[in-house]
């Protein structure tokens, strides 16, 4: 097992659609309820929420995520620029990140894989799909993958 025995591992989701928000929520509940599942609505937010600014500042306010979710095109900050910024910190740089997002383009693809993306998704189209999509993903990120240790990363 690759996560903190301490607590259930968190899954954060950074996605503007509160649609697509409550079904990944749904599909988590259905599939997965094992882990702390969070959302943020931007990549600013993400960032607030990964640095512990704002609205996360408080002790226990924002656990380390074990996996994040991330969608491309958010307002204030998107999801490309997110991931750059994730990439290129010490402390964030090993986290996985899984890009969740409805671009099926080609340059998107290529372009989230060279800034080190984990993984790439194109929402599936009918809840069905998305819930095999978020038991594989539970299960693959959180049980069955090794990572090393990165400092951060596991810190609540």
């Amino acid at each position: 097992m690759t996560t903190d025995t301490r607590r259930p591992p968190t899954i954060l989701v950074a996605d503007d659609d509160p649609d697509d928000r409550d079904l990944t929520r749904e599909a988590f509940a259905a599939t997965w309820a094992a882990g702390d599942l969070r959302f943020v609505e931007d990549g600013q937010e993400l960032l607030d929420y990964l640095y512990r600014r704002g609205a996360y500042a408080a002790e226990g306010a924002a656990p380390r995520p074990d996996l994040l979710l991330l969608d491309l095109n958010m307002p204030r900050l998107d999801g490309r620029a997110a991931l750059r910024q994730i990439k290129a910190d010490p402390e964030l740089k090993l986290m996985r990140v899984v890009i969740l997002t409805t671009s099926r383009a080609a340059e998107d693809i290529t372009a989230a894989y060279e800034i080190s993306a984990s993984s790439y998704i194109s929402k599936p189209a009918s809840y069905r799909h998305l819930l095999e999509v978020v038991e594989s993903l539970a299960r693959y990120w959180l049980e069955v993958v090794e990572l090393p240790p990165a400092p951060g990363f596991r810190a609540s």
